[in-house]
């Protein structure tokens, strides 16, 4: 059995807000724009945000699930972006983004509840000329990241980052080199088999959980 490199996600975050500040010194002091990916990347988020001197908001993002397989992802949308997909998954199960229109639209659907009841009446930050750093507790597939990120490039960034505890070598190229700027991951092992195994506390977190994390100091 792998032994567990993260107490929880409080503790990755804090490690990973180290990580970036060292690497990137120039995000510090920067109005840098820190989006936790809900439910599990705002907790990791708030701390690269308190380190960053940020600001701190959520992108909310759903995984698109294998029909019968829903935890297997294949495919992401935001509330407002259009759906991504893991070309080589549809190819690999016979499946096409028609057959999935229904999934994407209760998933987009969920997505706007949730921004709905994180941010309130809170207009949504901007974007445009910013540098903006999209934090999740884990890549595994990179899909929901890839999804994020596009959302995010539409709205015209002067920079744009991707930042988790620990990634999936392979997704954390593809995003490097399709998607994002650049990646921070403190750790990229070849074999992820699953974000939680690299964590001794993986409990699945709650709306109040997030609500609770983006209103409390890191």
């Amino acid at each position: 059995m792998r032994e567990a490199r993260f107490a929880d996600r409080d503790q990755a975050g804090r490690a990973l807000a180290e990580a970036v500040a060292a690497e990137a010194p120039e995000l510090v002091g920067r109005d840098t724009l820190v989006l936790g990916l809900p439910r599990g990347g705002v907790p990791v988020a708030r701390h690269i945000a308190e380190v960053l001197g940020g600001e701190l908001d959520v992108l909310v993002a759903r995984k698109i699930g294998l029909p019968g397989q829903p935890e297997l992802g294949i495919g992401a949308v935001t509330a407002g972006g259009p759906p991504v997909f893991d070309h080589d998954a549809l190819h690999h199960f016979g499946l096409d983004p028609e057959r999935l229109a229904p999934a994407v639209e209760r998933e987009r659907a969920e997505a706007e509840r949730r921004l709905r009841r994180y941010r309130g009446d809170r207009p949504p930050p901007r974007v445009r000329d910013r540098v903006v750093l999209v934090v999740d507790d884990g890549l595994a597939t990179g899909v929901t990241a890839r999804a994020a990120l596009r959302a995010v490039r539409a709205g015209g960034p002067a920079r744009l980052d991707f930042a988790a505890p620990v990634c999936a070598a392979d997704a954390a190229s593809v995003v490097a080199g399709e998607e994002a700027d650049g990646v921070f991951c403190l750790l990229r092992p070849v074999d992820l088999t699953a974000v939680g195994a690299w964590y001794l506390d993986f409990a699945q977190l709650t709306d109040a959980d997030v609500e609770k994390a983006l209103v409390s100091p890191a």
